[in-house]
């Protein structure tokens, strides 16, 4: 028996509308013997209306006679023409320009490097690329070894931002999850430790203490250099 669509809706139907026994409908619509007897009191789906099983394409008509006439024909269920509109759609394989298929190799090596953290099939769902051509630049044997770079695949235009940090993300934390049953401390390996500053003495440094320094210290003996009086005059 094929799944249905709304099966307490159409068991209010056919026990609405058919003579079938509860077995029958209960068989057909995948429900428990007493859901069927409860709708027929009037206790289950009081508010739910009938689905004709016939106009949507469950069931035909001569499935309905075959089974009315024998209680112990169990009726088998059509493939809805509507079951296909509300299957979700399949995504696509990522479609990569030919243009820029030859840059793959490139983010293979930047993942490798920079985010090691990011299992070989995010890699290929990411960049459409085979897991063969995963390992071969992560051991060095692809054809172009030589002559690969780690290059961004943001900056290579193969993924958006918002995907290679949802990618990122989603790997960090599996092995953090994976470090935590394990009892290990987990790094993550794409946060790069701060770069720390040393302070400058203020003895070895005579202008730190700004707030102690006075216009004569600045601009030293240029207030103190007396004005030449030819200079004073070709001023004016």
């Amino acid at each position: 028996m094929s799944d249905i669509l709304m099966p307490k809706a159409t068991a209010v139907w056919l026990v609405e509308n058919t003579s079938l026994t509860f077995e029958q409908i209960a068989d057909f619509c995948g429900m428990h013997l007493l859901e069927v007897k409860g709708i027929a009191d009037g206790e289950v789906a009081r508010d739910i209306r009938g689905a004709d099983p016939i106009a949507n394409g469950q069931l035909t008509r001569e499935e309905l006679d075959k089974a009315e006439q024998t209680s112990a024909y169990r009726m088998k269920a059509q493939k809805s023409r509507h079951a296909e509109l509300l299957k979700p759609a399949k995504k696509a394989p990522r479609y990569t320009p030919v243009s820029r298929r030859q840059d793959r190799p490139d983010a293979i090596s930047w993942f490798v490097k920079n985010h090691p953290e990011v299992t070989d099939a995010q890699i290929s769902k990411l960049l459409g690329t085979t897991k063969s051509t995963i390992e071969q630049v992560r051991n060095g044997t692809h054809w172009n070894a030589t002559n690969l770079k780690p290059v961004d695949p943001v900056t290579l235009g193969l993924v958006s931002q918002i995907e290679l940090d949802a990618a990122v993300r989603k790997a960090a934390d599996v092995k953090r999850k994976q470090a935590e049953k394990l009892g290990i401390p987990y790094e993550d390996p794409s946060l790069k430790p701060a770069v720390t500053v040393q302070p400058v003495d203020d003895e070895d440094d005579p202008y730190a203490r700004k707030s102690d320094l006075t216009a004569e210290d600045v601009f030293g003996s240029a207030f103190n250099k007396p004005v030449d009086k030819e200079d004073e005059d070709d001023a004016y």
